[in-house]
C-alpha cells in the first residue's frame, strides 16, 4: 500500500476529486493548509498598504491506495492539478506499513 500526499491549488480540488473518483479511488482526506515553496509567498495591497503574504493557501490531499494503483493516482493528480504556473504543488509517495478499518477490524488492502 502507498500513501500519496499531494499539495494542490485550492480551485483544483473538485476537478482532482472527480478525476480520482473516475479511476476508482474510494476515499481521501483533504486539509486546508498554508505554505510556501519556490514562489516564497507574494505581496498584496490591502486598503492602500502593501504587505507580504509569506504563506500561500493550498489543499493537502492524502490518499491510500494499493501499490499497483499508486502510479496511476500520481499521474492523474499531476495531469489534473497542473496549470503550468508556479505553485502547482508537490506529490509525495510513502509506503504504508498497516491499515485498519476501525468499524470492522479489516486490515491492510481490505481496509482501504
Amino acid at each position: 500500500m502507498k500513501l500519496i500526499i499531494a499539495t494542490i491549488k485550492p480551485f483544483k480540488l473538485e476537478e482532482v476529486r472527480e478525476a480520482l473518483t473516475g479511476i476508482g479511488v474510494r476515499g481521501m482526506m483533504v486539509t486546508e493548509i498554508k505554505g510556501f515553496g519556490a514562489q516564497s509567498g507574494h505581496t498584496e495591497i490591502y486598503r492602500g498598504a502593501e504587505y507580504a503574504v509569506n504563506f500561500v493557501p493550498k489543499i493537502k490531499l492524502e490518499v491510500v491506495v494499493s501499490a499497483a494503483m499508486a502510479d496511476e493516482v500520481v499521474e492523474t493528480i499531476t495531469k489534473t492539478a497542473r496549470t503550468g504556473k508556479i505553485g502547482d504543488g508537490k506529490i509525495f509517495v510513502l509506503d504504508v506499513g498497516q491499515a485498519v478499518r476501525v468499524r470492522t477490524g479489516e486490515t491492510n488492502e481490505d481496509a482501504i
